[in-house]
């Protein structure tokens, strides 16, 4: 891979790379209030706290591979460094979600609105390359460099809760 190539999808890479690491966290921690339940290993039933955590881990689970999607398309679509920034926010909120779905439900909401909200800049952020690749096939006309000064311009803003 040429070092141009590797330098539009590095960021992505390593938003996707400490996505996975978070992933392997939620899942130590589904197995270590497993065991703390149930001395024999893995159970899925068990104490109150586990079901929290087993639950968590499943919504977590669930928004993952959109979440990936969405990541990469953007990226590579419109503008990678929005698009990452915009995911480690994503992964900064999961984890503020999972952790908030420990203790009380509703605790976890802001996190699960927030993540929402970044999902949708996302797939914004894709249409929008989608739609400027048509208006060059077809009107010859790029805004690629206004896409992305908008795109840069608005991420930001995704810090506001």
């Amino acid at each position: 891979m040429d070092q141009e190539t590797l330098g539009s999808i590095v960021l992505l890479a390593i938003v996707t790379l400490i996505s996975v690491v978070q992933n392997a966290f939620f899942a130590s921690k589904v197995e270590q209030e497993s065991k703390n339940c149930n001395s024999k290993g893995f159970q899925r039933s068990g104490s109150s706290a586990f079901d929290r955590v087993y639950t968590a881990n499943q919504n977590c689970g669930h928004t993952y591979p959109t979440f990936l999607a969405m990541l990469w398309c953007a990226g590579l679509l419109c503008s990678q460094a929005p698009a990452a920034f915009a995911g480690l926010m994503y992964l900064f909120v999961r984890q503020k979600y999972f952790v908030g779905y420990l203790g009380e439900r509703t605790q976890s909401t802001p996190g699960y609105l927030f993540g929402k909200r970044i999902i949708l800049f996302l797939f914004l952020m894709s249409v929008a390359g989608i739609l400027n690749y048509y208006l060059i096939c077809f009107f010859g006309s790029d805004f690629e460099m206004h896409i992305k000064t908008i795109t840069s311009a608005i991420s930001p803003l995704l810090l506001i809760p």
